[in-house]
């Protein structure tokens, strides 16, 4: 049996501040010169090229090891209800539009971007979270005409549920991703946008602790296993 390819085998960068750039890169909104500087200052020299080339190169590596773990673990769950919805992004001038699925937890179950919002992107982009994910026991849209016809191939259509306030989950997703963006100064290209869309989203599951929902104690528990399961990442 062969082993698992080691993925910092050539790196001189020890794994752990290799997982520290990524994190700070992609977690917070800061710029590729922010990284630097604030890593500066913990004694770490690094060009902010460096910092691109590791979210590049071992961004999506750690979001397909959290999202298959993620995964494994929900697969069986049967009572999920997703929210959709789609934001634009400018890109380049041009608008494009970015599919979200989440769960009734809030976290993001999948991201898809296309330069148009029909029936043919929709069908595309739920055939893909269905696929990943299994089937959901309620699916929460807006009114875009969309999801229906797309929903109606599928075979699923009865799972809808629309209703004016039933999909600001969704709504409240789009906002760490916005702040991200601003940080960024927008995205240039889809396939960009598209590879940081879904290292962000899996980034932002693994350290989402719920804060707002739990005492301090319960809190810095939650945390520190986030950290330590980030640590591992692949270990």
């Amino acid at each position: 049996m062969s082993k698992t390819r080691n993925p910092f085998k050539y790196f001189h960068s020890s794994p752990e501040v290799i997982r520290l750039v990524v994190m700070m890169y992609v977690r917070f909104p800061l710029s590729l010169r922010n990284v630097e500087d604030l890593l500066s200052e913990r004694g770490i020299d690094l060009c902010h090229e460096t910092v691109r080339l590791w979210w590049n190169r071992f961004g999506p590596l750690f979001a397909a090891d959290i999202r298959r773990q993620r995964v494994q673990r929900m697969r069986g769950f049967r009572h999920w209800r997703w929210h959709l919805d789609e934001m634009y992004v400018r890109l380049n001038g041009e608008m494009v539009y970015l599919w979200r699925a989440v769960d009734h937890e809030g976290e993001v179950l999948e991201s898809y971007v296309t330069k148009k919002r029909d029936k043919s992107a929709a069908f595309r982009f739920m055939k893909k979270a269905l696929k990943r994910h299994g089937q959901a026991d309620k699916i929460v849209t807006d009114g875009l005409r969309s999801y229906p016809a797309a929903m109606k191939d599928l075979g699923n259509l009865e799972r809808r549920e629309i209703g004016r306030y039933l999909n600001n989950r969704a709504e409240n997703s789009h906002l760490p991703f916005r702040r991200r963006e601003r940080a960024m100064q927008r995205f240039r290209q889809m396939k960009s946008l598209q590879k940081f869309a879904a290292v962000h989203a899996s980034l932002t599951n693994h350290f989402n602790s719920e804060r707002h929902l739990v005492d301090r104690q319960t809190f810095k528990l939650r945390r520190s296993a986030a950290m330590a399961e980030w640590q591992s990442l692949m270990g």
